[in-house]
């Protein structure tokens, strides 16, 4: 296996990347970089997704440094969120922690060289502390309003619900028609900063064709990677067709969406 490897997303890993540097195209937040070092990497570079609020979008960087794994984020201004390919052709390192600084990491680099230069490192073999990411429910009525830190989480028995993730509103480059797992009654995504090609709302138009109305909320208003963030903070960046029809508008909060969902 090559020392360094693509995945459009962190969050189905296999046991064969133990000891390869990941260049990921997830969002850089905690629960992201938890899952690097529970893979056993050597090295990982993220989407700093806009970085966004309470510097969310590269929170991973300083939890694995102090796990002792290098970790670096490409600015999301130089290649598109949920597609590793794209990131290791363009993508342009924006942030580093010290460990990847100390192997050779730097910003501005090219995230292909960044990549190489993390082969020098560790691969992480200790203990990782447990860390898990939520999923709760936020109101029964007047419409089942669920709140999911990865959209991961949702599964097809969340039919009907309003869905609140944390993950970015990109689409998966491997699975470019993939949407949402539920036929959901209405979905919020985060904007991760939009992006090149409007990368971080990609996906409203593919939900806009399965008739789901759905939503972004602003980076700088909610904490990527965190579900009640939205729901508690969150002001809509941007909204598809189906969400117009219903009279949902850029500039309203989440909650208010809902509304509008009943």
């Amino acid at each position: 296996m090559d020392a360094v490897q693509v995945a459009d997303s962190i969050t189905k890993l296999g046991s064969q990347l133990r000891g390869t540097v990941l260049v990921a195209a997830s969002h850089g937040g905690r629960y992201c970089g938890y899952l690097a070092a529970l893979a056993g990497l050597r090295g990982v570079i993220f989407n700093d997704a806009g970085v966004g609020k309470d510097n969310a979008g590269i929170g991973s960087l300083d939890y694995l440094q102090g796990l002792g794994l290098a970790a670096a984020a490409i600015a999301h201004t130089s290649a598109r969120i949920g597609d590793g390919a794209d990131m290791l052709k363009r993508g342009r390192i924006s942030f580093c922690n010290e460990i990847a600084s100390a192997l050779g990491c730097e910003e501005g680099q090219a995230c292909r060289e960044a990549a190489e230069v993390l082969c020098n490192g560790k691969p992480f073999g200790g203990d990782v502390p447990g860390y898990e990411e939520s999923r709760s429910v936020l109101q029964e009525v007047p419409v089942l309003t669920i709140a999911c830190d990865s959209a991961s989480l949702v599964t097809p028995d969340d039919a009907g619900a309003f869905i609140i993730t944390g993950s970015h509103g990109g689409s998966i480059a491997g699975r470019p028609d993939y949407g949402i797992a539920a036929e959901a009654r209405g979905a919020v995504f985060n904007d991760a900063g939009v992006g090149v090609d409007r990368a971080g709302v990609r996906r409203l138009e593919i939900l806009d064709r399965a008739d789901i109305p759905a939503g972004t909320v602003d980076a700088m208003t909610a904490c990527i990677g965190d579900a009640v963030s939205a729901w508690e903070s969150g002001v809509l960046s941007y909204v598809n067709l189906q969400a117009e029809r219903r009279g949902v508008k850029a500039g309203m909060t989440v909650p208010e969406f809902g509304e509008r969902l009943v």
